[in-house]
């Protein structure tokens, strides 16, 4: 059962079916809110699978909660493109198709690189040394086989230059596209060539942003970071192995 919290420094919260008390600063969220993490939780772990539908009465049941904020939970997840809601038939868990993909890959590189474009003027030295010791953390997690950290150095390193855009709108639906496609489930196997690929771009980012090369560096995310062309192979490997041809249309 979801709680709300009751005083500072004494949350109720729900983690993993079970309410916990943490002490934090207070922070508010709406049942919706509840709702909706719990769900994407489950998500990225995968216990509900893409292409699975889900009851919602046993779900709310579950949850020991009303229809009515799972209901909303779900119509924000089918918003942002998680999960469609089919007339008579239920909510069905979307999967990715190669198309998916290929329009994500598109729309984020556009993004980003309009986001270094306007970030540019602020990423001095400190930024710098941080997409320099991101990029390593990667590499080290890499070597470690430890892909949460690989996956969290990873955001963390574009949240460099998305954080210094000053545009909100563009970071929200930047992180909700890559959270479409790293947590949809998370997949824990690593393609080492594409994660080797990957830290060899930062690199050339990282060397374009020490030469003050704007324009450079914002092509090269958008035109071979973010490139379906240039990430088709892996992109396959790493999505649709389990597919017939290693694809789904």
């Amino acid at each position: 059962m979801f709680f709300a919290p009751k005083q500072k420094s004494d949350i109720s919260v729900f983690k993993d079916g079970v309410s916990v008390s943490v002490s934090s600063p207070l922070v508010l969220k709406s049942l919706r809110e509840q709702v909706y993490d719990h769900l994407r939780h489950l998500l990225s772990r995968g216990e509900i699978q893409p292409g699975s539908f889900i009851n919602q009465d046993e779900l709310a049941a579950r949850l020991g909660v009303s229809r009515t904020p799972l209901r909303d939970a779900l119509l924000q997840l089918e918003a942002e493109g998680f999960v469609a809601i089919l007339p008579r038939r239920g909510v069905r868990v979307e999967a990715l198709t190669v198309e998916d993909v290929r329009h994500m890959y598109e729309v984020v590189g556009a993004l980003e690189g309009a986001a270094v474009l306007a970030a540019f003027p602020s990423l001095g030295a400190d930024e710098l040394a941080a997409l320099q010791r991101l990029n390593a953390e990667m590499e080290d997690a890499l070597r470690a086989d430890d892909f949460d950290c690989y996956y969290e150095a990873n955001l963390a390193f574009h949240d460099v230059f998305l954080d210094r855009c000053g545009n909100e709108q563009l970071v929200r639906i930047v992180r909700r596209l890559k959270q479409r496609l790293y947590d949809w489930p998370r997949r824990r196997g690593f393609v080492k060539e594409w994660e080797l690929a990957s830290l060899e771009e930062h690199a050339a980012f990282a060397r374009l942003v020490a030469k003050g090369d704007a324009t450079a560096a914002a092509d090269h995310l958008r035109d071979v970071h973010w490139s379906f062309a240039v990430q088709e192979p892996y992109i396959r490997r790493y999505y649709f192995a389990d597919t017939p041809g290693g694809e789904r249309e």
